[in-house]
């Protein structure tokens, strides 16, 4: 028989006892929040995921069907509902601005802005956000997820990611929509021995390998020893004792690891103004000599108090594997719910699976009756049949051109009358399918079904209707993006406090190169510019529609436009249009027709001319200067001379000095025209330069295709 390495009880900690009691109170804040409504969500999210996919038959009427020869038909239309409100969503991408509020200033807020341009590029938010609208929308509930991560910065960068719904456990007693309302918040997941030793030690680990030896574990929700698990089965024996046997202890499968975020009292640190009075929580992650090197610096004082602050405790069983002050003011997790009541969240697939039922049911009892008329059945006279048996007719009497003998005397072989679709079948599988519309406020414009006579007017006014309905679950998506907003703004106040340089992608031209933003640089003199730690800032949250929707809207306005007379200019015009070469073609346009700016060659040429007329414009105010320094000499030498003499010498100076100034004046106007030139060859040679740049780089990555 196989030995086990850990049959003997790890060393006796002098915390044992307090991790115990910890690990046991966490154990049951987890229990009170998975019986209190978690298990039947879970058990419902996995149905409306099923059903999404198209897996919408129960087993048991699987069954049935199939031992009575009935086909099952899936008729999903949740699919097609449920992407055509996803594309809603796709189409109006969030536009975050930062407003100042106290103590900030504009200049700051626009930096903010550009920031997070930034961080939600750097995280591919958009494609994270449809996840989690996504899950939502199908799985009642969608959750984000914010943290800083020093993985591939030095100085941290903050991280957002989906998190799977199944995995999260909210307040039961939650009753608003805020995650800041909520008093705690649990992850939990399945890991292995060997992973819980990677991350949390091998002592945490050798603890775990002798609770599942010995059989002490808290059952079967805690350890995994068979294949079951908790939010895989319908079936939960949460109660159930392992026997401590090496056997046993050798099946072990899986850890469950249960993350809690809660609120605990503890000591908190502000700055005071003592000017305005404002006051401002320090960042728990600031050192001593951090803190008092900010106060000193800006003139605050450090008050302490007590406050909540987040507690982050992680345990595995009965083992503590970490336990201490949260980083961060607020729970890392923020809630999408499409409709919210009570403390009570759903989605849109729930309220659709009865309606879909009922359409699945019905297409398939039709299709059921449309097989069966081919070959109802024969009502024959027992021996009446010549050549030919019962169960012959039975196999064939539903082909085409059968010929049927019968002996003379008998009663004819007779059809039986096959099955007619019930009145009114039909129409209640109509009104199944109009429910779903109904229910999801999906129109068939909305789902590009719409008849081809109906005007295009018409077809967006019935488009709009539809996204009224939709208004709800929009605009908690709004909610829950201010809330991410204001967590993300919250941590780069917190944590992005050194100097660091920001690349933002330009949103008109996302091809041109990143624009850098310099970020809490000190001076020589002691300031600090772009500071992001000072100052609030309110969160606007605007929707602005997808690049590609944006170009096809400005497409459709330039040509109706163009078409009532309006000049707008071809260039533009193909500027909106979505040829796959458009910005050549807009380019030739504008040579054509005379209107593209300048080439190198022609910026040179330019350049060439115009040096040569300062260069002779100088010339001739040299000689200029020279003829009216002669004149005078000669007007002061002949002083003496009657005055009419001496009127001639002194006229003409006057009048060279005036061409003198005119020329003076073409020249400064020749050289600040020759400076733009220069600034505008400089300009276009940086921006070739660094798509040149650009450009190798892509080759690069794509290995020169």
């Amino acid at each position: 028989m196989h030995s086990m390495a850990y049959s003997k009880k790890p060393k006796k900690n002098p915390k044992e006892a307090a991790d115990l009691e910890l690990a046991n109170n966490q154990w049951n804040a987890y229990t009170r929040a998975r019986d209190n409504g978690h298990e039947e969500y879970i058990h419902m999210a996995k149905k409306c995921d099923q059903y999404y996919r198209g897996e919408q038959w129960d087993e048991f009427d699987m069954q049935q069907l199939d031992d009575q020869g009935r086909p099952a038909l899936t008729i999903n239309t949740i699919l097609p509902t449920v992407n055509a409100v996803l594309a809603e969503q796709s189409t109006k991408k969030a536009d975050i601005q930062f407003k100042p509020r106290g103590g900030g200033n504009q200049e700051i807020a626009d930096v903010l802005t550009q920031v997070y341009s930034q961080i939600a590029d750097n995280n591919k938010l958009d494609w994270v956000e449809q996840q989690v609208f996504s899950d939502g929308l199908i799985q009642d509930r969608g959750y984000f997820d914010v943290r800083i991560d020093y993985d591939d910065h030095i100085q941290g960068e903050v991280r957002v990611e989906a998190k799977d719904p199944l995995d999260i456990l909210i307040d039961p007693d939650a009753k608003h929509y805020d995650p800041r309302t909520w008093n705690e918040i649990f992850e939990t997941k399945w890991m292995s021995i060997d992973e819980i030793e990677e991350v949390y030690g091998q002592d945490k680990a050798d603890r775990l390998r002798f609770l599942a030896e010995t059989g002490t574990t808290l059952g079967a929700d805690s350890m995994e020893f068979e294949e079951e698990r908790y939010g895989d089965t319908d079936e939960y024996n949460y109660g159930q004792q392992y026997p401590g046997d090496p056997e046993n202890a050798r099946m072990l499968r899986s850890i469950r690891v249960i993350e809690r975020q809660y609120y605990k009292l503890d000591d908190c640190m502000y700055y005071v103004d003592p000017v305005t009075g404002d006051k401002r929580k320090i960042p728990n992650a600031w050192g001593k000599k951090k803190r008092e090197n900010f106060a000193d610096q800006f003139g605050l004082s450090i008050l302490t108090k007590k406050m909540r602050r987040v507690r982050w405790t992680v345990t595995a069983d009965t083992v503590v594997l970490f336990d201490d002050f949260s980083p961060y003011d607020h729970f890392t997790i923020v809630p999408y719910f499409p409709y919210f009541r009570r403390g009570k969240p759903f989605g849109m697939v729930r309220n659709l699976l009865s309606p879909q039922e009922q359409l699945n049911k019905i297409s398939s009892q039709e299709l059921h009756i449309v097989n069966t008329t081919a070959n109802s059945g024969w009502i024959v006279e027992s021996g009446s049949l010549s050549g030919m048996t019962a169960d012959d007719l039975e196999e064939h009497g539903a082909e085409t051109g059968l010929v049927l003998e019968y002996n003379r005397g008998s009663t004819p072989p007779g059809k039986i009358p096959p099955n007619q679709i019930p009145t009114g079948l039909d129409r209640i599988g109509q009104k199944a399918a109009m429910n779903i519309k109904q229910i999801s406020g999906i129109t068939d414009a909305m789902l590009g079904t719409d008849s081809p006579e109906v005007s295009g007017v018409a077809i967006k006014a019935k488009q709009g209707r539809g996204s009224m309905l939709l208004q709800v679950p929009l605009d908690n998506l709004t909610k829950t993006r201010q809330y991410l907003a204001e967590k993300i703004l919250q941590m780069v106040q917190t944590y992005y406090t050194e100097e660091r340089i920001v690349q933002v992608t330009d949103e008109t031209d996302p091809y041109k190169p990143r624009n850098k933003v310099r970020v809490n640089q000190m001076t020589p003199e002691g300031q600090i510019i772009n500071d992001l730690t000072l100052g609030e800032y309110d969160v606007i949250v605007s929707t602005a529609p997808a690049r590609d929707n944006f170009d096809e809207m400005q497409f459709a306005e330039a040509i109706e436009l163009r078409g009532v007379g309006v000049p707008i200019p071809d260039d533009m015009i193909v500027e909106y249009s979505h040829l796959s070469r458009k910005a050549d073609i807009a380019e030739r346009i504008r040579q054509m027709q005379g209107t593209a700016p300048p080439t190198e060659e022609q910026l040179q040429l330019q350049q060439f001319q115009m040096e040569s007329q300062i260069r002779s414009t100088q010339l001739e105010i040299a000689k200029l200067e020279a003829e009216v320094t002669r004149l005078q000499t000669e007007s002061a030498l002949n002083v003496a001379k009657v005055e009419q003499a001496e009127a001639d010498p002194q006229l003409k100076v006057a009048e060279l000095q005036s061409k003198l100034q005119a020329k003076r004046e073409e020249l400064e106007l020749r050289e600040r025209l020759s400076s733009m030139t220069n600034d505008m060859r400089k300009n276009q040679s940086d921006t070739a330069a660094a798509v040149k740049m650009a450009t190798a780089a892509v080759k690069n990555t794509t290995g020169g295709n």
